[in-house]
């Protein structure tokens, strides 16, 4: 099944305590893209500048990414600098350049408006409504926000959560949405305002999911190295979303849910243990399959039936 992406692509300058790399390729739907290609056909929608280099492309067409809908303008890509500290799940931002983004009209390809499945990847919510508006009747649509639209663009927002059927974003941003600081009570307040489904990111710590009136908790795989946590929520959510096209369900019940995530939790695993898209370009189906596995023996245990 299809699954279509919206969101940026760029050039990253990234610093952690176990190094740093400059011009690393990077942008929520690259991330989400080759995640999400392990598992099923990926259309992506997104903007480049005259900079953005064939040989990154070529890495998106290998792991089959239908790139019709990626648009090349005049200037320069997407950029962002980060550093991050031992605390490797707060990134502090040195600057944004906007570049080409700033003129993104997202126009989707005749191929594009029959996807199944959609993920509007973190952009401005009046350009993920934009792409609502394209789409013809799909299964199910998922979407990523942060805390700049949250802040500024809440209207909009709004709009965008009342047409979507899962929603995934981090703790932070969940508790600043919904008002909150305890996560149930703002899973219920956000799923109020549209989504039936939430899934929680709370990075080393794994991740929630809200669905009926079922709450999961998945942990994250124990690495022993972590160089670069940069694009690991978007590698998740193209862990997610790939099993979920992959799977195909007529009506996606509790127990595909939960192995979305625990695929996720296995995608971003792999993404922080190198620098940039370094780990997923290498990656092999097999080696996806084995830390799955892992991950059910992690947290597989048998119930307790003598306790009253």
């Amino acid at each position: 099944m299809s699954l279509l992406v919206v969101g940026t692509m760029a050039y990253d300058s990234v610093k952690t305590p176990f190094g740093e790399k400059e011009r690393a390729l990077g942008g929520s739907a690259t991330y989400f893209s080759l995640s999400a290609g392990f598992f099923t056909d990926v259309k992506l929608c997104a903007v480049i500048g005259e900079d953005f280099e064939d040989a990154d492309m070529d890495l998106l067409h290998k792991r089959g990414v239908d790139t019709e809908g990626v648009i090349k303008l005049p200037g320069k890509s997407f950029h962002w600098k980060g550093e991050y500290g031992y605390d490797l799940n707060e990134a502090k931002t040195l600057d944004t350049q906007l570049n080409v983004l700033a003129d993104f009209d997202p126009v989707l390809p005749e191929s594009y408006k029959d996807a199944e499945y959609v993920f509007l990847a973190n952009i401005d919510p009046a350009l993920q409504g934009k792409v609502l508006d394209q789409v013809k009747n799909p299964k199910l649509v998922a979407c990523d926000t942060m805390n700049f639209w949250i802040d500024g663009a809440i209207e909009e927002l709004k709009k965008t959560m009342a047409r979507i059927d899962l929603l995934i974003i981090n703790e932070g941003e969940a508790r600043q949405l919904a008002g909150t600081p305890n996560l149930v009570q703002a899973a219920r307040t956000i799923r109020d305002m549209g989504p039936h489904t939430l899934i929680i990111k709370q990075g080393e710590y794994g991740a929630l999911l809200f669905s009926g009136d079922n709450v999961f908790s998945a942990p994250a795989y124990p690495l022993e190295e972590v160089f670069d946590p940069t694009g690991a929520g978007d590698t998740f959510a193209g862990g997610v979303m790939g099993h979920l096209a992959r799977r195909n369900e007529s009506d996606i019940d509790e127990k595909v849910l939960r192995q979305a995530i625990i695929m996720g939790s296995v995608m971003a695993s792999f993404t922080v243990e190198k620098f940039s898209v370094e780990s997923l370009v290498d990656l092999e189906r097999k080696e996806v399959a084995q830390r799955f596995r892992q991950f059910h023996a992690m947290t597989r245990f048998e119930e307790v039936t003598d306790i009253a």
